[in-house]
């Protein structure tokens, strides 16, 4: 099988400024824990004030690109994979360009001259983090770029596509268009609920994609806020990712799979009206280092066998390492060469 440019994604490429900080400095700018949201005006000077008062780190970031890193990571096989968003014409999108290119992930950014690559401050406190992204260039991305014949050859190429939710707020056009492209094509189509913000807000772009989808990555918090605004009336975790499965499809070609994360707790799997549940590998305390980038990672991760065509049981096996290798490091990081076999 030829896995060269097998998998695209698609999402809002950001430099994490990584950093652990003090219950004071989330309480200051009014930072939940565990939470993911997009920066307003009140959020600004926390970046400047990060890289003062605490010790920083710099990863290339963004949920998308994550997953992707992770995956390509996990395959070993260059060139297997690629992705698009925007980043500025500045020293971060350099940097995000260098950090790509030795993760081996095909890139192909929209460069913006207008706007400065995107940032996420990554706050952790007690190994949990919060997340503050200020979209800048990310914003910026448009789907002239996407049609663009040396652009759209990668979704040709490809077999299987991941977007995080976060990019529904930014280029819903250039879902649609990889969406429906996949269900013409009996290709694989795959999205992240990403944050309750984005069920929330988003739910119109969100509910337009969802018949397209073949797998709906989330965690509990994020399904159960899903439930909650279609008004389900349930918090049951294994019911709500049923009924997210049950959604109608766009295409009758593949069923959806619903995969929720939830922590240290099982993962569920929802799959022709049944619930699976897959432990995760548990951790001791004293390992963890964050959590930030755990659910992408798992994402990555199941993704790096799904288009080996493994079974679901061996992608959540894949998923669960991955998210296990990521959590006792800082940032979105991994060795040199997996240990997964």
């Amino acid at each position: 099988m030829a896995y060269e440019g097998i998998l695209l994604g698609m999402g809002n490429p950001l430099l994490d400024i990584s950093a652990v900080v003090d219950e004071d400095f989330l309480k200051k700018y009014g930072i939940k824990l565990n939470d993911a949201i997009l920066a307003e005006d009140k959020h600004l000077p926390m970046y400047e004030e990060m890289t003062k008062k605490y010790e920083v780190e710099y990863i290339a970031g963004g949920a998308t690109q994550n997953s992707i890193r992770v995956a390509q990571w996990m395959l070993q096989i260059p060139g297997a994979t690629s992705y698009m968003g925007c980043i500025g014409k500045d020293k971060f999108g350099e940097e995000m360009k260098k950090n790509s290119k030795l993760a081996g992930v095909n890139v192909h950014y929209y460069e913006d001259g207008t706007a400065p690559t995107g940032t996420c401050a990554v706050c952790v406190v007690g190994g949990e983090r919060s997340l503050v992204a200020n979209l800048s260039a990310a914003n910026c991305y448009k789907s002239e770029h996407l049609k663009k014949p040396e652009n759209w050859a990668l979704v040709e190429k490809a077999k299987y596509f991941y977007v995080a939710g976060f990019f529904l707020t930014v280029s819903p056009e250039s879902i649609q268009l990889v969406a429906e492209h996949a269900a013409a094509k009996n290709n694989v189509f795959m999205m992240n609920l990403s944050a309750p913000f984005i069920c929330e807000f988003f739910r119109d772009v969100q509910e337009k994609a969802l018949p397209y989808m073949d797998y709906v990555f989330g965690n509990e918090t994020e399904a159960r806020t899903f439930s909650k605004v279609h008004g389900w009336e349930t918090d049951n975790v294994e019911e709500v990712a049923l009924k997210i499965s049950q959604w109608p499809k766009a295409s009758g070609t593949h069923k959806r799979i619903t995969v929720i994360t939830q922590g240290a707790d099982p993962v569920v799997v929802a799959e022709d009206g049944k619930v699976k549940k897959f432990p995760v590998i548990l951790l001791p305390k004293e390992k963890l280092v964050d959590t930030n980038g755990a659910g992408d990672a798992f994402v990555g991760g199941f993704l790096s066998q799904l288009v080996q065509e493994k079974p679901i049981e061996e992608c959540v096996r894949a998923g669960c390492y991955a998210a296990n290798v990521i959590i006792q490091r800082s940032g979105c990081t991994y060795p040199e060469k997996p240990s997964f076999n």
